[in-house]
C-alpha cells in the first residue's frame, strides 16, 4: 500500500520548500494531498506565486479524512507569513499534535519548525535545526518546547520529529522524507535523477 502525506498550505509559504516535497515525494509514489487553509483553494506563496491545492484542511475535517490513521507522514512549509499563519490555525495544531502523538512523522522547515512546531511543544526535548535565527524563539527560557537542542545540520531527525534549515535544503529534506516513508535506495535513485549535490543519507 502506498504511504501518504499531507502538505498543508497557508498564504504567505516558501514555494520552493512546498513544491520540492510535492515533486519529490509524488515522483516515487508517495499518495500527497496539498490542503489549504481558509475558505480557498488557490493559495499565494511568499513570492506571489498561486498554487491550487487538492482541498481545504476545513473540509478534510469535516468528512473525518484529518485523522492520523489516513496519513503516514505531514509537511510543514516555511516562509513568512506562511508559518504565522499556519501556527495560528487551530485545526493545523491539533492536527499536528494527534501526528505526533500517533508516532506519525511530523516535517517542517525554515521557519515552521520554530513558528509552528515549537508553540506546540513538539519541539520539546528534541534536536531540531530551522532557518538561522529562529532558534533564538525555541531556546528562549519561556519556549513551549523546553529542552530542545538546535543543530546547524541541514536535515535533523529526532524520532518521527525531522526539520531542515530552508530553501536550500528542501532537496534533501525531501529525500530523508522519502527514505524514511520508503527506504534509502528509493531516496538515492531519486537524489541521482534530480542530479542532487548534497548527501542526505546520514539521516536515513
Amino acid at each position: 500500500m502506498a504511504k501518504k502525506a499531507i502538505v498543508l498550505l497557508a498564504e504567505g509559504f516558501e514555494e520552493v520548500e512546498a513544491i520540492t516535497p510535492i515533486d519529490y515525494l509524488r515522483r516515487v509514489g508517495i499518495e500527497l494531498c496539498t490542503a489549504a487553509i481558509g475558505k480557498d483553494l488557490a493559495v499565494k506563496g511568499s513570492h506571489d506565486i498561486v498554487v491550487m491545492a487538492d482541498a481545504l484542511l476545513g473540509d478534510l475535517k469535516n468528512k473525518g479524512e484529518l485523522v492520523p490513521s489516513n496519513w503516514d507522514a505531514v509537511i510543514v512549509p516555511g516562509g513568512l507569513p506562511g508559518s504565522d499563519n499556519l501556527g495560528a490555525c487551530k485545526e493545523t495544531g491539533i492536527f499536528l499534535k494527534e501526528m505526533a502523538e500517533a508516532g506519525k512523522f511530523v516535517c517542517a522547515i525554515c521557519a515552521a519548525p520554530a513558528r509552528v512546531l515549537s508553540p506546540l511543544g513538539l519541539l520539546a526535548g528534541k534536536q531540531f535545526t530551522c532557518y538561522p535565527g529562529h532558534e533564538e524563539r525555541v531556546l528562549a527560557p519561556d519556549s513551549a518546547s523546553p529542552g530542545a537542542q538546535w543543530k546547524q545540520n541541514p536535515v535533523v531527525v529526532d524520532g518521527n520529529i525531522i526539520t531542515s534549515r530552508g530553501a536550500g535544503t528542501a532537496g534533501e529534506f525531501s529525500c530523508v522524507i522519502i527514505c524514511k516513508l520508503v527506504n534509502e535506495d528509493e531516496a538515492k535513485n531519486l537524489a541521482e535523477k534530480v542530479l542532487m549535490a548534497c548527501s542526505f543519507t546520514a539521516c536515513c
